[in-house]
């Protein structure tokens, strides 16, 4: 039997659900484009039944109109398979997940969860198709035997909602950091997707500005994506290239490699659900300085276990400067990154997960 290959960051948190159950039925699109992405890993388990559906998206309401034939298909196979299921999980946001979430009202007494991996704060700025999701996941009513699993703790939740995490590392992860001296060279990072969204020019920007007033720095980039070209570009223009590393996308040890050297992961997000280039990097004392989107505030504690901040580079370059001048500051705040994250290990995730599909 073949192997089915997604999202490794995705696949990785499935898998612990895929110890606790017996057979496996997929419902997404499929692709056979080869070579597979770096971080791309396969779901670990013998008896799946993969159900390819065509792909599609809600972007306007031409987009809606021409993909109605395909909505409707996959609707009715989502119906079909949630028939013969014992457990119901739904990944929303997501042009199927919405499809499912409708799908699932069929089943009132099947036991179901929803994992909401984006960022549920209602006031965040969000596409109309997120929104319905939230609202139908959000109605007790509509998701009955449902436990809806959300990042962060927010004051509107209704009963089925339940705060949860991720994880990334297990109990055997949690050994001594040890960094180099910051005030030889500052060690900056960024992971995730190369595109506007994630904001990379921002973290080059930081590296140039840093320069600029003598401070010797190198910045890696983990991840790849559309704006590949004119990072290299800049880099070449602000004459860079002795202080920049362009790892491509790579495997989550190599991630993990860059994340105990470095001292900041610079990450101006627009949004996000639960950040885990922020969680990572605070596991491994990489004191995170990003954007207050979603559960960040909640994960940083209001700026006591990173720094919060606006896509502002001159404003995150003095926050390095005066950090490099008072490394006992640092020290501090890394400690209580690493207490912070080093509490959400992979098993006590797969515990969690365990108590959800046999509540």
């Amino acid at each position: 039997m073949g192997k089915y290959y997604a999202y490794g960051p995705y696949v990785r948190e499935m898998n612990l659900w895929l110890k606790h159950i017996d057979k496996l039925t997929i419902i997404a699109p499929l692709s056979k484009i080869k070579p597979l992405k770096a971080n791309s890993i396969y779901y670990k388990k013998n008896e799946i039944q993969f159900i390819p559906i065509p792909d599609f998206n809600l972007k306007s309401t031409l987009a809606i109109f021409a993909s109605f034939s395909a909505i409707v298909k996959i609707f009715f196979v989502c119906i079909a398979a949630m028939k013969k299921a014992d457990h119901i999980h739904l990944r929303c946001p997501g042009n199927v997940g919405l499809i499912g979430s409708v799908a699932q009202i069929f089943y009132p007494k099947k036991k179901k969860t929803a994992k909401y991996a984006g960022n549920w704060d209602w006031k965040s700025n969000q596409p109309w198709s997120y929104r319905l999701q939230q609202l139908i996941l959000r109605n007790t009513f509509l998701t009955r035997n449902m436990t809806v699993l959300v990042y962060g703790d927010w004051p509107d939740k209704t009963k089925n909602i339940k705060p949860f995490f991720t994880a990334s590392y297990s109990e055997e992860d949690r050994i001594e950091i040890k960094k180099t001296d910051i005030n030889v060279k500052v060690k900056l990072a960024f992971i995730g997707t190369l595109t506007p969204n994630k904001s990379p020019i921002t973290s080059l920007l930081v590296l140039k500005i840093l320069k600029e007033k003598g401070i010797n720095t190198i910045l890696t980039f983990c991840g790849d994506g559309p704006e590949i070209e004119q990072l290299i570009s800049k880099t070449n223009e602000w004459g860079l290239e002795k202080n920049v590393e362009f790892l491509g996308n790579v495997s989550a040890e190599k991630v993990k490699d860059v994340l105990k050297q470095a001292h900041f992961l610079v990450f101006i997000s627009k949004s996000e659900g639960w950040p885990k280039a922020v969680a990572e990097a605070m596991w491994w004392g990489c004191i995170p300085i990003t954007t207050p989107v979603s559960c960040v505030p909640q994960m940083l504690d209001n700026g006591k276990r990173g720094f919060l901040v606006q896509n502002n580079p001159e404003e995150i370059s003095d926050i390095i400067i005066k950090q490099n001048q008072v490394p006992e500051n640092i020290a501090i705040m890394q400690k209580k990154a690493v207490i912070w994250a080093r509490e959400y290990t992979l098993e006590k995730f797969e515990f969690q997960i365990s108590k959800l599909l046999n509540r």
